[in-house]
């Protein structure tokens, strides 16, 4: 099964019904959004042929109509992250070989920078703005100039989307997907939350993310449901659209949720009809469940994925967070999962060695919808991917990814993410994972944020520092002798140094810290 062959059979049966609606109202019925996108899949045809296309955007219906056209024209759409700077789209482009570039006012001047350092086969501009380019072409008016019947050689070939991973480390890596792998996305989407036609969710991530595309927008339209779009963060604004709307679904990071509640408390705006809050990208906190049920709705799923694996590798009901607060929930639709012995990033992992409740390792996974490598990284590829299947496995051969994630695995079966493989440092000669320290830290009544980290030492060799974020007043001692107090974390782990602050922590748009940027302050 393809996504493109479910979102056919939802155009069949619900052509009429609303399948987009933007920030200024404007609403496109299943019909418009697949004339809309037939047009832009001839129109690059003639343009490009099999190139792929490069689109940078906020979330508007243009974007998804390109989403579309990647699935019809069997040529990828390479979801640009506009959160960045014109050399990085350019190398970016240049790492896919996109012949095309679509783009809106909103990351114009941006797209006019592109243009000067990369030629393109055409280039499509979203919007009225005037362009300071040659030979850009305007979107509305090649769609209208567009035969409206697909192409019969479309779709051309089985790639129809490329992403771009979000790590706060590294260059991000280009991830391919067809539309059959996409399908297991969107399929899993509908089972977790039950979304019908009837549902109207609205998207407040960034288009481009995997979990914009996959686990939400892609859901929706095989359901034949409508998916409302906001384009530029605003807690007021998205309580505003929730309330005229009658939102039943949310997409949100926590950091955005944590914002929302915050919102809420003043304007108190109807939020009743949501039926499924959908969340993740980083820890979601107990205290983050409070607010949320006390303030907004307690339908709160929390999610884990990263953008090769396609579909969410797990996910965990409400009630599943208020019975075990900190849990991603077990291994999702279409995966299998497992916590296996850590190895060097150098190795790859054994299967087989799967460790057991209550005791921490990697996380493993796969599944039909997961990508099958990178696009031009195969040192990158060499380290996240491997083929095992041996007898001893216990399973089928097929291809396993490491997510470099360390978990802990309950008695029945329920993960927590404790950090990532890379993060862990050694103190004293223990293993020290900062997540867990963080979430210690993040449970005082005036921290809403902890980053924790590790500096050399003499006699430990390394020993925890932390960088809190307070809403009140606190001390160092405070602190320490909060820490002190709580039996879940061991001595070894206790800051012996506070950073006080009242600045937000720098994150990524998917709400992942970026921790590079906080050590580089921290050593100002």
């Amino acid at each position: 099964m393809r996504f493109l062959d479910a979102f056919r059979r939802t155009v069949r049966c619900h052509g009429g019904e609303t399948a987009l609606v933007d920030d200024d109202g404007r609403t496109f019925t299943y019909a418009e959004l697949d004339d809309r996108s037939t047009r832009l899949a001839n129109a690059l045809r003639t343009r490009l042929g099999g190139g792929r296309c490069a689109v940078l955007g906020g979330n508007s219906p243009a974007a998804i109509e390109a989403m579309v056209t990647g699935h019809k024209r069997g040529a990828a759409t390479a979801q640009l992250p506009f959160r960045g700077e014109a050399e990085e789209f350019v190398r970016m482009c240049e790492s896919v070989d996109a012949t095309g570039f679509v783009f809106d006012d909103a990351n114009r001047e941006t797209a006019e920078e592109v243009l000067a350092r990369r030629d393109f086969e055409a280039a499509v501009h979203v919007g009225d703005a005037d362009v300071d380019a040659a030979g850009v072409e305007s979107y509305e008016t090649v769609l209208s100039d567009a035969d409206p019947t697909l192409d019969e050689a479309l779709p051309a070939g089985g790639e129809c989307a490329i992403f771009f991973t979000s790590g706060t480390t590294s260059q991000p890596k280009a991830v391919p997907f067809d539309s059959e792998q996409l399908w297991y996305g969107a399929i899993q989407g509908v089972m977790e939350h039950g979304i019908d036609r009837t549902d109207a969710g609205i998207v407040a991530t960034p288009w481009y993310h995997m979990v914009s595309s996959d686990a939400w927008i892609y859901p929706h339209f095989v359901a034949g449901a409508t998916v409302v779009l906001h384009s530029e963060f605003d807690p007021a604004g998205l309580l505003e659209q929730i309330e005229e709307r009658e939102a039943t679904g949310l997409l949100a990071v926590p950091t955005q949720l944590n914002a929302v509640v915050d919102a809420q408390q003043s304007l108190e705006r109807d939020t009743s009809s949501l039926e499924y809050v959908r969340t993740g990208g980083s820890v979601v906190s107990e205290r983050l469940v409070e607010r949320m049920s006390e303030h907004v709705t307690d339908r709160v799923y929390n999610t884990y994925g990263m953008t090769e694996a396609g579909p969410n590798l797990t996910f965990a009901l409400p009630e599943d967070q208020r019975e075990r607060p900190g849990t991603i929930g077990k291994e999702a639709h279409t995966y299998e999962i497992r916590v296996v012995e850590p190895a060097p990033i150098t190795e790859h992992p054994d299967p087989g060695a799967t460790v057991d409740a209550g005791e921490e390792g990697e996380i493993i996974a796969r599944s039909p919808g997961c990508s099958d490598g990178y696009i031009d990284n195969p040192e990158a590829e060499a380290k996240s991917y491997f083929e095992s299947g041996t007898p001893e496995d216990g399973a089928s051969s097929g291809t396993w990814l490491r997510t470099r994630d360390v978990a802990r695995i309950d008695e029945e079966g329920y993960l927590y993410i404790v950090d990532r493989v890379d993060n862990m440092f050694v103190s004293g000669g223990e293993n020290v994972y900062p997540v867990e320290v963080e979430q210690a830290l993040e449970a005082h009544s005036t921290v809403s944020e902890a980053y924790v980290f590790g500096v050399d030492d003499d006699h430990w060799g390394r020993v925890v520092n932390a960088v809190v974020v307070t809403e009140g007043n606190v001390t160092e001692e405070e602190l320490d002798e909060f820490c002190r107090e709580r039996t879940d974390l061991a001595n070894y782990k206790r800051p012996r140094q506070y950073t006080i602050r009242t600045e937000d922590l720098p994150r990524t748009s998917t709400g992942k810290i970026k921790r590079g940027a906080i050590a580089d302050q921290t050593s100002e």
